[in-house]
């Protein structure tokens, strides 16, 4: 004897099968073409307008009691922050799934081999009429142009340290003390006091946003000449060695 399904199943089943094919919204991501700035203990923080000031960005951030000054136990208070951010299964340490994640996901603007991005304040390039290469198909007078770009505006620097007021390529992983692949807690809020005293030169217990204002690297000019890699980079950090 067939099976009688009466009209209140039916219309389940009909409203089930409704609800598998229904498209779900679209997700609309917007993205930003624009450089970070990378704050010394490596958090990204990008420009929506060319107006922002990415680097005001962050000290306001860390500047909790807002007095424009921002001390050791601030510092530290940010790294922390940023730590459990990172820190994706809270056991107290980022190990290298999320170290993966933070230079692929969160910051991957700091891969050593990434191009470099143009900051808000820079000009849009222009093609001059008469150019060397304009006998050139255009996609190698492109990937040309963007050579040029690359090797005069990152002055020798790498990853991170393009972003950054420090000369460190790979800021997060740079915490690992013991080199032991993994970040402890207490790693990051050493790595953070270590910092504040690379940028504290006059060892005054304090920063002020105009004191980092004027560490940021001025980028060489357009067409300007890279430095050779004999010429040692007098910014503060730990650099990678010559090769990496």
């Amino acid at each position: 004897m067939p099976m009688r399904m009466t009209l209140p199943v039916l219309a389940m089943l009909a409203s089930a099968a409704g609800a598998q094919v229904t498209p779900k919204a679209p997700i609309t991501v917007t993205g930003h073409a624009w450089a970070p700035f990378v704050s010394p203990m490596g958090e990204p923080f990008r420009a929506r307008t060319r107006a922002d000031n990415t680097l005001a960005l962050w000290f306001y951030q860390a500047d909790a009691n807002r007095d424009g000054l921002l001390t050791p136990d601030e510092m530290v208070a940010d790294a922390e922050r940023f730590f459990a951010k990172l820190d994706t299964d809270h056991d107290g340490e980022i190990g290298p799934e999320e170290l993966i994640a933070y230079e692929w996901e969160v910051a991957p603007e700091i891969q050593l081999s990434s191009k470099r991005k143009r900051l808000p304040s820079d000009p849009p390039e222009q093609t001059k009429a008469g150019d060397a290469d304009d006998d050139l198909p255009q996609s190698a007078r492109q990937l040309e142009k963007e050579r040029r770009r690359d090797f005069a505006l990152d002055g020798g620097l790498q990853g991170g340290a393009r972003y950054s007021l420090l000369n460190m390529p790979e800021p997060v992983a740079s915490a690992d003390a013991d080199f032991n692949r993994s970040i402890t807690l207490a790693e990051f809020r050493q790595a953070a006091l270590s910092r504040f005293q690379l940028l504290d030169r006059a060892h005054q217990g304090r920063l002020s946003f105009e004191q980092l204002q004027a560490m940021v690297p001025v980028q060489p000019k357009r067409g300007r000449r890279a430095p050779s890699d004999d010429v040692a980079d007098q910014r503060i950090g730990t650099p990678l060695p010559p090769g990496n």
